[in-house]
């Protein structure tokens, strides 16, 4: 008993749980609507594992949720909602598209400065949330969401400008190549590099069909960059105590608007990163006129909380929802159930992990009743 427990109160069983339950209330809207959950998830699952390129897809689609959820994670670990990472992803494309296609520049060093414009655009609008919030106590998520709609019109007033419009389309031209972070992207686009990849049916479903790049790569450095600033620095600890305990911290002399500010800074530049990198990482490298938000943001929302707000986390959770956004369509296009099913997984994994405390209601329950038992 005592054992169950101790399982119970872990945080990362409860996740399992989520994940678990999400699956199985899937299941039986698919059973009701008439399918067959094992063909429908089997369709999922085929579509995910089944080739190599179906792999590096999910790869290239998690990447940027990897890195908003990290934006999001770290702002709750800093006692705050980065409800605004859409529109901080959104700023983060703008400036990687300028910077992008308006100053050339060679190779690694192009796309260096790409991120770093996509970090200081999106950093400065997650900083005027925070300064509201330091100087007047404006709550985070009503600044967060009007700004991401500002966000969103100035995208569209952005691919209107004449300079940066392409001729025929609704988009801006497309980012220089020497900004792009496509593994061996000049290579497999060659005569010699195509005729070598073919040999290898592996490798060639893999970088010819896809835009197979390093962006991974750079999400799980940032990842690990964020996890050693929140717990192995002075200022991730003044960070982390102001989330904790506002009074506290400044009572202790720590400047409690001041990390505030830092704070939401961060979380925006994170959330900017993730728009460089969905710019130079896959095609079609450009922006183009929104209708609506597209969702990378408010995607990452759920990818934090089902990583419990933890850095390494984000990781995990957000391949997992690359994975069943992407392998999701294999349920409409073999089955013919709607796709929309992934989304009701997901949102049912995100309701549960939200009462993981149940969990841990759980194990104190079945501890006072052993107490009981015993006395």
């Amino acid at each position: 008993m005592k054992k169950i427990q101790h399982i119970l109160r872990k945080p990362i069983v409860g996740i399992l749980i989520s994940i678990v339950m999400g699956f199985l209330v899937g299941a039986v809207i698919l059973m009701v609507a008439g399918y067959n959950p094992a063909t429908a998830y089997g369709a999922m699952l085929r579509g995910i594992f089944s080739k190599p390129k179906y792999l590096a897809q999910v790869v290239i689609r998690s990447t940027p949720i990897i890195l908003t959820g990290l934006s999001v994670a770290f702002a709750f670990q800093t006692g705050l909602f980065n409800i605004g990472a859409e529109g901080q992803f959104i700023m983060g494309t703008i400036a990687a598209v300028l910077v992008g296609y308006k100053v050339p520049l060679p190779p690694v060093i192009h796309f260096i400065a790409v991120v770093a414009a996509a970090m200081i655009a999106a950093g400065l609008w997650g900083a005027i949330v925070g300064f509201l919030k330091a100087k007047f106590g404006i709550h985070e998520v009503i600044t967060s969401i009007m700004l991401n709609w500002i966000a969103l019109y100035l995208n569209n007033f952005t691919v209107t400008l004449p300079w940066m419009k392409k001729p025929g389309s609704e988009s801006t031209y497309e980012v220089l190549t020497s900004s792009w972070i496509v593994v061996l992207n000049n290579w497999k686009t060659s005569p010699e590099g195509r005729e070598q990849l073919m040999q290898h049916p592996v490798l060639a479903d893999v970088f010819i069909r896809t835009d197979f790049n390093y962006g991974i790569l750079i999400a799980i450095v940032v990842v690990a960059i964020v996890w050693f600033i929140l717990n192995r620095t002075t200022k991730g600890f003044e960070l982390r105590a102001v989330g904790f305990n506002k009074d506290a911290s400044q009572f202790a002399g720590i400047d409690v608007k001041k990390n505030i500010i830092i704070s939401m800074a961060i979380a925006g530049a994170i959330s900017g990163i993730a728009g460089a990198l969905f710019i130079t990482g896959a095609m079609p490298h450009r922006i183009s006129v929104l209708s609506a938000m597209q969702n990378y943001g408010f995607d990452g929302i759920s990818v934090a909380l089902i990583a419990n707000s933890s850095p390494f986390g984000v990781i995990l959770s957000g391949l997992l929802f690359g994975g069943l956004k992407y392998g999701g369509a294999s349920i409409q296009s073999e089955v013919g159930a709607p796709s929309e099913i992934i989304n009701i997984v997901i949102g049912v994994i995100v309701f549960f992990v939200a009462m993981s405390s149940i969990f841990r209601m759980i194990a104190d329950y079945l501890e006072r009743k052993g107490e009981k038992k015993n006395a």
